[in-house]
């Protein structure tokens, strides 16, 4: 097992996913832009999304990057299989509340056709016994 985490820092350990759907209202929209509007929108969108991590930058741990195919292990063995996942980012907060409000205009959904953003804190991994 890899070590445990090592922080000097008092704030608590958050994974923010970024979820989205090509099924979703947001998908549909973005599909009907002209190719033109689209490219446009892309690059507004980095621009967007690199001024959010400039203006956060002190509570990112991890950028994090989007996410690909995704693949199921488990008793039976190894499968493809699908999920609303896109991305990912780890931060850094005082609590729940102040890391999700780190997300409330990020451009992966004011922006992009993402759906929305769920941040859970992350626990420690007990030491053995």
């Amino acid at each position: 097992m890899a070590a445990k985490r090592k922080t000097a820092s008092k704030q608590k350990l958050f994974l923010a996913i970024f979820l989205g759907s090509e099924k979703g209202e947001m998908m549909k929209k973005w599909a009907k832009l002209t190719p033109k509007e689209r490219k446009q929108r892309e690059a507004e969108g980095i621009n967007a999304w690199h001024d959010w991590a400039e203006q956060h930058k002190k509570s990112i741990v991890d950028l994090g990057s989007p996410l690909g195919a995704t693949m199921r292990a488990d008793r039976k063995g190894i499968t493809k299989t699908s999920n609303a996942m896109t991305g990912y980012t780890l931060v850094r907060a005082k609590n729940h509340k102040a890391a999700t409000k780190l997300f409330a205009k990020h451009p992966h959904f004011t922006v992009f056709p993402g759906e929305a953003i769920e941040v859970m804190e992350c626990g420690e991994i007990p030491d053995r016994p």
